[in-house]
C-alpha cells in the first residue's frame, strides 16, 4: 500500500543547519525557521515552535550536533568538556519528553566512544541524522500495528476521539495517534475523527484539525469539555492519544486532559489506546508518580494569541498529566501492541 505523502515535516537537516516549521504560527501561516545555533533550537523547543516528544528528541539531537560543530578543541577531553554545557542546555528545555533524554544519552555515548575531536564531531552529526531516520521509521511501523485495531462498528463507520496533536508535526514522521488514523484511512476504512481543542494552547484546534484536513479525513472540532457528552452518547468508538513518557508499568504522561479522557473511556466501555515509539518508554521509572511534570507560564492560560482572557488571579499550568495503566486498553509501538500486564510487555520489547 502506498503511504500518504507528508510534505510539511517539522524539521529538516541541511548539513550545517536545520530548517524548522514554526508550529506557533499554524494554521494561519506556514513559516520556516533556519538556524545553525544550538541556543536557537533550545529556545525553539521551549517556545513550542517545535513540539511533540519524538520531534523534540530529533530537534535536541540536531542541536547537540550543531553545538559540536562550533566547538574548537585540540583533544578529546577538551572537546567533551566543552560539549557538556551544550547537552545541559538542551536537557533543560522540556523535562517530561523522554525521547529528548534518550537522544541526549545516545549522543553522549557516541562522543565518549570517539578518539579525537574531529572524529567525534562527524559521528555526532551522523548519529543525529540516524535518530531522525529511526524516529520517522518507527511511526510508520506503529501506525501499521495500530490501524489493525480500527475495526468497523455495527453502524458501518468508526469514530475516533484524539487529544492534543500526535501527527507528523509532533513526530517528524507519519505520526503516532494520527499516524494510526491516517494509515487506517489509507487502508480504505470508513473513519472520522473528533478532535478536542486541547487548552490552553489549542494544539488540537490549530494543529490536529489542520493535519487531518490535509489527509482528507472527516474531522469535527469540539471543546475539551464536550468529550464526555459525545462519549456518553455512544458517538465515539475509541480514543487514541500519543505520549511523552511511559514508565515501566505502563503509566503514561501525555498532554494535560488525557487522564480525564481515559477515565471517561473506561466508564463508558470504549478502548483507550496510547500510540508511541519505544523511545518514549522510560524503564528507569517504576510508575507515573515518578514522571517529572513540566509547569509552564501562567500567560498560556490567561491569554489566547496575546489577548488577555482572564482577570489577575492565581493560575496553575501543568503541561501534562499521568494516566495510570489500568485505564489503558493497549500501548501501540513500532515493535507491536502491548496489553496488560504492561510490565512484562514493556520489558519484552526494550
Amino acid at each position: 500500500m502506498k503511504l500518504i505523502e507528508i510534505n510539511y515535516l517539522p524539521i529538516k537537516w541541511l548539513g550545517n543547519r536545520v530548517k524548522i516549521l514554526d508550529q506557533t504560527r499554524l494554521p494561519q501561516e506556514e513559516v520556516y525557521l533556519e538556524t545553525s545555533s544550538y541556543q536557537d533550537i533550545a529556545s525553539i523547543i521551549i517556545e513550542l515552535k517545535i513540539r511533540g516528544a519524538p520531534a523534540i528528541g530529533v530537534a535536541g539531537a540536531y542541536a547537540i550536533a550543531l553545538g559540536a560543530l562550533e566547538i574548537k578543541a585540540g583533544s578529546k577531553s577538551d572537546f567533551l568538556k566543552k560539549l557538556q554545557p551544550v547537552s545541559r542546555a538542551i536537557a533543560a528545555t522540556r523535562p517530561t519528553a523522554q525521547n529528548l533524554f534518550r537522544a541526549i544519552d545516545r549522543l553522549q555515548q557516541v562522543a565518549e566512544a570517539g578518539k579525537e575531536a574531529e572524529e567525534i564531531r562527524t559521528a555526532l552529526v551522523q548519529e543525529a541524522v540516524k535518530i531522525h531516520s529511526e524516529e520517522a521509521e518507527a511511526t510508520i511501523k506503529l501506525s501499521q500495528f495500530g490501524a489493525e485495531l480500527i475495526l468497523p462498528s455495527g453502524k458501518g463507520g468508526f469514530t475516533i476521539l484524539t487529544h492534543c496533536n500526535a501527527g507528523p508535526l509532533a513526530t517528524t514522521g507519519y505520526g503516532t495517534a494520527l499516524g494510526v488514523i491516517i494509515y487506517a484511512k489509507e487502508q480504505g476504512k470508513n473513519i472520522m475523527v473528533f478532535a478536542d481543542e486541547t487548552r490552553p494552547l489549542l494544539q488540537g484546534a490549530r494543529l490536529t484539525t489542520w493535519e487531518l484536513m490535509k489527509a482528507n479525513i472527516p474531522t469535527t472540532l469540539i471543546t475539551d469539555s464536550m468529550s464526555g457528552y459525545f462519549i456518553s452518547r455512544g458517538e465515539i468508538d475509541c480514543v487514541i492519544v500519543g505520549a511523552d513518557r511511559i514508565t515501566a508499568n505502563g503509566d503514561t504522561a501525555n498532554k494535560i486532559g488525557t487522564y480525564t479522557l481515559a477515565v471517561l473511556a473506561k466508564e463508558n466501555g470504549i478502548p483507550f489506546y496510547v500510540a508511541a515509539p519505544t523511545t518514549t518508554i522510560d524503564p528507569s521509572l517504576t510508575s507515573g508518580k515518578e514522571i517529572p511534570i513540566e509547569q509552564r507560564k501562567s500567560e498560556e492560560v490567561t491569554h489566547i494569541q496575546g489577548i488577555c482572557m482572564a482577570p489577575d488571579c492565581g493560575v496553575a499550568n501543568p503541561a501534562f498529566d499521568v494516566t495510570p495503566h489500568k485505564y489503558i486498553t493497549a500501548i501501540i509501538t513500532e515493535r507491536g501492541v502491548i496489553r496488560e500486564p504492561y510490565g512484562e510487555g514493556i520489558k519484552g520489547i526494550i
